[in-house]
This record gives structure tokens, C-alpha cells and sequence, in this order.
């Protein structure tokens, strides 16, 4: 029995020192990799002051171009009044936007309160992370625009915003908009769809981008930004165009 002993000690040590490192090469005690988590963009911002755009600016489309924004100094391609008028007005703006709508006849007003003192000008914004058929009304406007009725175009939209604003697809209505207002049809559905027509809404998105503005409508008056609160009124808007003249 002495004799066996030492033997018995010895195999009980070994399948001790086996065993315990079998315990640390087993799988629960090894280290453990935690998954990737995804993480979800903000949304865009609404609110009184109407929709605004993304955090830092722009839309999803705008960040990703990468191409620079046009010049500061290349002129509004749509602009109404009298060209020697010293006032202008520019407004970056979608044509989805309700408090758009709802600036349209303000606008209109302005314009019609000083003839020919104000000039008006519109750039597009739109905002298609919260505004599903704004990009394409935008082309749509433009596609008039290459048959010389963009203010036509630009007027219905607004009068019609309730009309058009939840369609899916919106694009019927935009023909129909086209026909009424006389232009050939199948033109207007191709250009609509082009390149061209798609790229001076993008170079509109781009200014916009470039000058960080925050949301629509947003109104320029000789280059000075006014907040909302200074531009939601024709009596606003007024004073602001009469300070530009030099006015109290």
C-alpha cells in the first residue's frame, strides 16, 4: 500500500493540472467580442419656424456631391420685377413645405407693395427627408422653366400644394399641371427627367449648403439673411426691404 501511494498522488496532481487547463482553453473563458452596433441618423427638425434641415446643414444629397457650391456672385436664375429695382429679395425655399404655402402670398404682396423697388428671386431647398415629392416638384418647375413659364409652374404649385402634396406618385399631377398651362406634354415629361433640369436643382441645394441655411423658407435681402422671425409677415418683410432702401 506505501508503494502504490506515491503513485496515487502523482496521477491526482496530473488530472488536476489537465483538468485546469482544459477549464481555460474552454470557449466561456475566452474572450468575447461584442457586435457592431448600427447607428441611426437624426432626423431632420420641424417646427414653427417650418421644416429644417439636418444637423450641420443640407440634405443627405447635398453632403454627398463633394462638388463645390457655385459662386456667391453668379445671379438667381429665376427672378421677377424690375431689373434696376434695388432691393432684392431671394428665397430659399420647398415647394412641399406648408409654411412655404403659406408665405407664397406674402411673397406675392411684397411684390406687389413695391413694384419697383423689389425684385424677387427663388432658390430651390427641398427637403426630401421630410418632404417625399419636394425634389421632384422642384424639377417639375424647372422643366417648365425650359419652356419659359417657371413662375406659372412655381404659382400652381403653391395654389395646389394640398392637392399634390401626399400623392404617391405626384408626377400625374404635374403633367396635368403642365397641360393647363399649355406646354407640350411629352417634352415636359422628358426634361423633367433629365440630367440637366435635375442639376440646376442640385446647384440650388449646393448654395444653399455653402451659406448653411438652417431651414424654408428662408429670405435674403440684399444678401442679409433674415431670421424667421424677422421675415414670417408682409409687415416684417416690408421692414426689412425699407431698411435696405435706407428707410427708418
Amino acid at each position: 500500500m506505501k508503494k502504490v501511494l506515491p503513485f496515487v498522488i502523482i496521477a491526482g496532481v496530473l488530472a488536476a493540472v489537465f483538468g485546469g487547463g482544459f477549464l481555460l482553453m474552454s470557449p466561456a473563458n475566452s474572450p468575447v467580442q461584442q457586435p457592431a452596433v448600427a447607428t441611426q441618423p437624426a432626423a431632420a427638425n420641424t417646427g414653427a419656424a417650418g421644416p429644417r434641415a439636418a444637423a450641420g446643414g443640407g440634405t443627405q444629397t447635398q453632403q454627398q456631391q463633394g462638388a463645390p457650391a457655385p459662386a456667391d456672385n453668379e445671379p438667381p436664375r429665376h427672378v421677377r420685377g424690375q431689373a434696376a429695382a434695388p432691393v432684392l429679395v431671394e428665397e430659399y425655399s420647398d415647394f412641399q413645405c406648408p409654411t412655404c404655402g403659406r408665405m407664397h402670398p406674402v411673397v406675392k404682396q411684397l411684390s406687389a407693395k413695391y413694384p419697383s423697388q423689389v425684385r424677387v428671386a427663388f432658390r430651390h431647398y427641398p427637403l426630401p427627408t421630410i418632404h417625399r415629392n419636394a425634389r421632384e416638384a422642384a424639377r417639375a418647375a424647372e422643366a417648365a422653366a425650359a419652356q419659359s413659364r417657371f413662375w406659372d409652374m412655381h404659382d400652381m404649385l403653391y395654389d395646389k400644394q394640398a392637392e399634390w402634396s401626399n400623392a404617391d406618385p405626384a408626377r400625374p399631377f404635374f403633367v396635368k399641371y403642365a397641360q393647363t398651362l399649355g406646354l407640350d406634354a411629352a417634352r415636359f415629361q422628358q426634361d423633367i427627367d433629365s440630367s440637366g433640369v435635375a442639376m440646376r436643382v442640385v446647384a440650388d441645394e449646393r448654395r444653399a449648403a455653402a451659406r448653411r441655411i438652417q431651414g424654408t423658407p428662408t429670405f435674403l435681402v440684399n444678401g442679409r439673411e433674415l431670421k424667421f422671425e424677422e421675415s414670417n409677415t408682409l409687415e416684417k418683410l416690408s421692414a426689412a426691404v425699407e431698411r435696405a432702401m435706407g428707410g427708418k
